[in-house]
């Protein structure tokens, strides 16, 4: 099942939400995407009818395995992205805002060649 861009920023967000606070909620989501509880409620639908995640009778979020996976992926390449921006002078707030923009886009070739040139980068 193709997912898109916008479900993977929300599965993204569900995971920083869950190492940030142990748990996900609607609310917390809509907070750090800048979106409203409306549109969370649309997108966790949809999350739960592809198999993303799980909402259990309080309406709290688990990420279902497959869920997970694409959340990680996401925000590997988020972080290293914003890392990589970062060394190359960038401030951090910038960097952070155009790693979201590129995250989703660039080829697994692309981030790969990356990832090589900042931990080169690091060995110094």
């Amino acid at each position: 099942m193709e997912i898109h861009k916008s479900a993977e920023d929300y599965l993204e967000a569900m995971l920083m939400m869950k190492e940030k606070h142990g748990f996900i909620r609607s609310l917390d989501v809509a907070q750090q995407l800048g979106v409203t509880k409306p549109s969370v409620s649309y997108a966790t639908r949809h999350l739960r009818e592809g198999g993303y995640i799980t909402m259990d009778k309080d309406n709290m979020i688990t990420l279902t395995d497959s869920g997970m996976e694409i959340a990680q992926r996401i925000y590997t390449r988020h972080k290293k992205l914003t890392e990589f921006l970062i060394k190359l002078g960038v401030d951090e707030p910038i960097a952070h805002e155009d790693a979201c923009k590129v995250e989703h886009d660039i080829s697994e070739e692309t981030f790969k060649a990356i990832c090589k040139h900042v931990t080169k980068w690091d060995k110094g």
